[in-house]
């Protein structure tokens, strides 16, 4: 009877461990409507749920033990409810308020995907980026994302940095502020260098690789960043914070919120210092930023005004270091000073600098800017399906260049030769400074509905840019006619840009949803006057693209999602493709067809997404080595080529201690056919082209992947352990092994301790030491080739800080 009852108990014992309830219930919101589509998940797991027409909700499978049950949906407050000891089928009812963030919500809605989306993007909230904000750039912060390569040009993070997504530059990356077009119009890149400090001010970010959804600006031909800037916080705050590290890097940042006053009116506001002396010599920034916004936030209306500024100073690292000084081969350096004739002091500089050369010595050699940017939005919910977004934006830009030009012609000024008595003097030292002086100013919009099935979204922008480049004399070792702040050249570029776009999704049966996207956009551009070369300048041009999208994504069960899209993507030259080329060899216009298809896992410790990719270019715009008339490099269209990969992200919830992400592009990226063109000097100006077929495309590596492992052992403690490995990437577009940067692996490691006084919200301390294992590497370059007697090529480099440290403070009011 003893065994009976001993092997009754262990079975039930073990019944009871097998044991698995559910978590049902409804979700609803002020006036008891149900709200469908809104996301219930377990929270610290990624084990969710979607609420079906009538809001209802289930969560099955669900061992015994505790639960925090999180709900969540755009306009509304996330609500969280524990569950104790959950031994037995439990029902749950949530009661959503409106949340009075709406606005911000509604004002990306336009240029944003959902999570249902047939596109290739990933969501980055504030919370992922703000223990290592202590002083670099959005680029670097962002440097760990799915297909990314970032770089600096002085090497430690600050002043000029940048990313390419799946190969692709920030010429071919849109990018958005409150849906507000940030890239540069004619040149089409984006100067992160003019926004210091932004992620401080930044709330989330979502990427978007590919072609993407429909958005407002530059076409995306690699992909769409779009930031959101400091949603509104319902009670007051206040955060002081400071860092300090390696090459005397250090960053002071206050910020401010008044929270709700009235319930109707709220103010933020930020003011930050940024300086380093780079590692790359003389290569030190200076920069200063500030954020302010106001809103009004009513039942139905709510209005909210940003102005925010970032004005640089940097002292000039874009010549980037030659090959032969990385590698500290003297006999190849002074091959490189011979056969770029530089002087004595020049070759001296080469011979002793190191990895850190900076060809620039003069003490002025910087670059001087400053980019004030207003946004205005208004967001109206006519209905709980219906809401619109209109948004007036303004920014003014203006600055320059300084450059000391040794023995410059005063032929290249438009000066005569000096002559003095019998001697002729046809070059003379120069300080000269390039200005940039611009506007960019216009409207967007956005019309949404909403139901339990379908959402539309009607959206738009007309956006107009004037930009003036001028260039002045500031002074001349022989004055020659001339006075201080001649201007030698001068043009205008003028540029209209308009979009419209209609997106559209349904939902079949709950589980299937057809997604189309459809744009028509319209550029015209103009440009004049006399460029820094002394030639005329005569462009006006205009296009008009029709940019169709449409996908499908399927859910076979809450776990399991896949989705297809295809996606159509124009993009116009930049003003250097127009000025460069001939008139009577203008550029064409670049096109991209872009397929995903991707799938997402989800279960309650792992999430999987994995995405295959191909991009098949018509026209995409390369550098050959061909040279115009005047010694400017240009870009030619190549007919076909492509991209073509896959994309793995995963997360991994070891424990409630310990979190692992990993993810990894896997790709190859391909020109079918083109030819290169390089010079003969050896005894006259010859042209020798040289054909190629199935090249890599330049700078697309075809791995790349990062790691992050994070462990909290207590609270308030975060210890983060994160690499980056970037494959081979080429310089140029012919796949020569002699003209590539070398694949790269980095390790950086972070150390937080949060404390929480009785009379501060909190106390956090940052330590963050990067490339911790001293990978001497570059992430960026160029290079160029001639023929004399022999074919010599020239490779130049950006490296990159060995191990160096930054150390971080902020109070939380």
């Amino acid at each position: 009877m003893k065994k009976v009852i001993f092997l009754t108990v262990i079975i039930a014992s073990s019944i009871n461990c097998l044991a698995q309830f559910s978590i049902t219930g409804t979700v609803k919101d002020s006036l008891s409507q149900p709200i469908p589509g809104a996301t219930v998940r377990v929270a610290e797991t990624f084990k969710g749920v979607f609420t079906d027409n009538d809001g209802k909700f289930k969560l099955s499978n669900l061992k015994e033990g505790n639960y925090v049950v999180e709900v969540s949906f755009i306009g509304y407050n996330t609500q969280q409810i524990s569950v104790d000891n959950l031994t037995k089928d439990t029902e749950l009812n949530f009661d959503l308020k409106k949340s009075s963030t709406s606005l911000e919500e509604v004002i990306v809605s336009g240029t944003r995907v959902e999570d249902d989306s047939p596109f290739a993007h990933t969501n980055i909230s504030q919370q992922d980026f703000e223990k290592n904000n202590l002083g670099q750039d959005i680029p670097i912060l962002l440097q760990n994302s799915v297909s990314m390569v970032s770089t600096s040009d002085a090497g430690a993070g600050v002043g000029y940095t940048g990313f390419r997504l799946r190969g692709s530059d920030a010429t071919r990356i849109n990018v958005t502020v409150n849906g507000i077009p940030i890239n540069d119009a004619e040149s089409q890149g984006v100067f992160w260098v003019n926004m210091p400090d932004f992620a401080s001010s930044t709330e989330s970010i979502q990427i978007q690789r590919g072609v993407g959804s429909s958005t407002n600006g530059a076409g995306a031909f690699g992909g769409s960043v779009n930031l959101q800037t400091t949603e509104l916080k319902e009670k007051a705050y206040g955060e002081i914070s400071g860092s300090y590290g390696s090459f005397n890097t250090h960053k002071e940042t206050v910020k401010f919120g008044t929270g709700l006053i009235n319930n109707r009116f709220a103010f933020d506001g930020r003011i930050s210092n940024i300086q380093s002396d780079g590692y790359i010599d003389r290569a030190t920034s200076d920069l200063k930023s500030f954020y302010v916004s106001g809103g009004y936030y009513g039942d139905k209306l709510s209005i909210k005004a940003i102005a925010f500024s970032g004005k640089e100073k940097t002292y000039q690292s874009w010549w980037g270091t030659p090959q032969s000084r990385v590698e500290g081969n003297k006999e190849d350096m002074e091959a490189h000073a011979a056969n770029n004739w530089l002087d004595s002091s020049q070759t001296y500089n080469l011979l002793n600098s190191g990895r850190t050369y900076n060809f620039y010595e003069y003490e002025n050699e910087v670059d001087n800017y400053q980019q004030d940017h207003y946004q205005l939005h208004i967001s109206n919910q006519f209905s709980e399906k219906v809401n619109a977004t209109v948004a007036f934006h303004y920014t003014y830009g203006r600055g320059y260049y300084e450059q000391f030009r040794k023995q410059d012609a005063f032929a290249n000024y438009g000066l005569n030769d000096l002559v003095i008595g019998t001697t002729t003097i046809t070059n003379s030292d120069i300080i000269r400074r390039r200005w940039l002086d611009n506007e960019f100013y216009g409207a967007t919009y956005n019309l949404n509905y909403k139901s339990a099935k379908t959402k539309i979204t009607f959206g738009g922008a007309y956006n107009i840019y004037n930009g003036d480049h001028f260039g002045e004399i500031v002074w001349s070792e022989f004055a020659n006619g001339s006075s201080i702040r001649d201007q030698y050249y001068g043009n205008n570029g003028l540029k209209k840009d308009f979009n419209t776009y209609f997106k559209f999704g349904y939902t079949i049966a709950e589980k299937t949803t057809l997604f189309a996207d459809l744009q028509i956009r319209t550029i015209d551009y103009s440009a004049s006057g006399i460029d820094n070369n002394l030639t005329n300048i005569l462009v006006d041009t205009n296009f008009v693209f029709f940019n169709p999208k449409a996908g499908v994504s399927h859910k076979f069960s809450e776990k399991v999602r896949v989705y297809f899209s295809a996606a159509v993507g124009n993009k116009e030259p930049s003003r250097n493709d127009f000025i460069d080329n001939a008139a009577d060899k203008q550029p064409k216009h670049e096109s991209l067809l872009d397929y995903e298809l991707g799938a997402d896992f989800t279960f309650k410790k792992v999430s999987i997404t994995g995405n295959i990719y191909y991009m098949d270019y018509t026209n995409q715009l390369i550098l050959t080595g061909e040279l115009n008339d005047v010694g400017s490099s240009i870009r030619e269209n190549v007919d076909k080529s492509y991209r073509a990969g896959f994309e793995l992200m995963t997360s991994l919830l070891i424990s409630k201690k310990v979190k692992l992400n990993l993810n990894g592009t896997f790709s190859q990226n391909k020109i079918q056919d083109f030819t290169e063109v390089l010079y003969d000097y050896t005894t006259s100006f010859d042209v020798v082209e040289n054909n190629y077929s199935n090249t890599d495309i330049a700078f697309s590596p075809n791995v790349i992947a990062a790691t992050s492992i994070e462990y909290n052992p207590y609270k308030g403690i975060n210890l983060m352990l994160q690499t980056k490995y970037v494959g081979d990437q080429f310089l140029d577009n012919t796949s020569n092994s002699e003209r590539k940067i070398d694949a790269y692996q980095t390790v950086d490691a972070r150390l937080s301790y949060t404390i929480f006084p009785k009379k501060i919200k909190e106390i956090s301390f940052n330590i963050l030491a990067n490339n911790i294992i001293n990978t001497l590497y570059s992430s960026n370059g160029y290079t160029y080739s001639y023929i004399v007697g022999e074919t010599i090529t020239e490779n130049f480099y950006y490296p990159q800080a060995g191990t160096n440290f930054l150390v971080g403070m902020t109070m939380k009011f």
